[in-house]
């Protein structure tokens, strides 16, 4: 590598200089307080741990994204974690080993082998929230709605919540008796939305009339909250499973409707995002103008299970440098006065003074002027200092 290169970083691989590091620092913190006064208790997992306990249950995909090594004082293979959900869920299970509703908030770097898409970063900064310990809908209700919350309160708005059930696909492909391998080809056709593959891998695998016309309803099963309504004709004679899946989607919509009035719902029953850890609801918020969803989440119970402990579990993630792309609300940066060399003591002592006040003050060095970024000077001697305001 030549002088020249080496101020290059990996593709998708960026950092952050003064001015948006503060913005982003600044945005942190805002969204931890609104999780705190949520219930939601801040835990900070490692960066790196065991692969057996940091990808296990977390599906395929989860185990592909991520880098690995060999830990020099075990000889075990260690993970660098692509995402902190695994993470709050081992904590919940084994840490803290609480029978009651355990509320659990993180923030901190993840990383990818490979961009998620086109223009992610393979070196996100990811927050989320999860919620263990409660099954019913209304900690699904509780989570979404701390989601819309944290881009409510970036400024994030017209946003799209898209719903689906991935229980509901789960309970037609048992019912269908599909193996595993039959399983897994009919989802990847259903993500492309492919009709024409999605009904030759249905007709090719499941043989009964009926159970055929049910899986193929996911080719009609999107847009509005009139697809609920679709849903419960076409799938009239499917599971008990399947109806209750419905009954929570419908439940769900009615109660984000009734909090966030002027929000967009999208439907669509064959959106299975991460289907391979989630088990029941899942969701995606979608911000006007952004072609990929800016914060996600579902439910995933029972992933404690691999800890020891099994527990009902849903929870939400977003990434904060793409929320900082997206926001409207950002802080503005803070007057920073400027202390011109002095070994006079009444400067030192006004100059805590400041700090202590919450100012950002620069001492000076000998010879050295204010920097473009500073708007005040520090001005006087003995007991008398006054802030001078720097023209530009």
């Amino acid at each position: 590598m030549t002088v020249a290169d080496r101020w290059l970083l990996p593709e998708g691989v960026e950092e952050l200089l003064p001015a948006q590091a503060q913005q982003a620092e600044n945005m942190r913190r805002r969204l931890l307080d609104l999780y705190r006064s949520w219930g939601y208790e801040l835990v900070m997992p490692p960066l790196i741990e065991f692969t057996d306990s940091l990808l296990i249950g977390m599906g395929s995909d989860v185990e592909l994204s991520s880098f690995t090594v060999t830990d020099q004082l075990s000889g075990r293979q260690m993970a660098i974690r692509p995402d902190i959900t695994a993470q709050a869920a081992r904590i919940d299970a084994h840490s803290i080993r609480s029978d009651e509703p355990t509320r659990l908030c993180y923030a901190g770097s993840v990383l990818h082998t490979k961009p998620k898409s086109l223009m992610a970063s393979r070196s996100p900064i990811q927050l989320g929230a999860e919620l263990y310990g409660e099954g019913s809908v209304a900690a699904d209700i509780e989570v979404i709605s701390l989601m819309l919350e944290t881009l409510s309160s970036v400024g994030i708005g017209d946003v799209t919540l898209e719903l689906g059930h991935v229980g509901i696909f789960r309970s037609l492909a048992a019912d269908a008796g599909l193996t595993t391998d039959q399983e897994n080809e009919l989802f990847e056709v259903l993500q492309r939305k492919a009709v024409g593959e999605i009904n030759a891998v249905i007709a090719q695998y499941i043989p009964d009339a009926e159970l055929a016309a049910q899986m193929s309803a996911f080719t009609q099963l999107y847009g509005d909250i009139s697809v609920l309504a679709k849903a419960e004709a076409l799938l009239a004679n499917a599971s008990d499973e399947v109806i209750q899946a419905i009954k929570q989607l419908r439940e769900v919509a009615e109660q984000i409707q009734l909090r966030h009035g002027d929000l967009n719902l999208y439907f669509d029953l064959s959106e299975l995002r991460g289907y391979h850890y989630h088990t029941g609801l899942v969701f995606g918020a979608y911000a006007n103008g952004c072609g990929y969803a800016v914060a996600n989440g579902g439910r995933y119970d029972d992933i404690g299970r691999v800890f020891g402990r099994a527990r009902p579990a849903t929870g939400f993630t977003t990434e904060l440098k793409s929320l900082l792309n997206l926001a409207v609300n950002k802080v503005e940066n803070a007057d920073i006065i400027f202390a011109p060399y002095s070994d006079d003591h009444g400067q030192w002592q006004q100059i805590q003074n400041l700090r202590h006040e919450k100012k950002i003050v620069i001492c000076g060095l000998p010879k050295q002027a204010a920097g473009s970024n500073c708007t005040h000077l520090l001005v006087g001697s003995g007991d008398q200092w006054s802030l001078q305001p720097i023209t530009k």
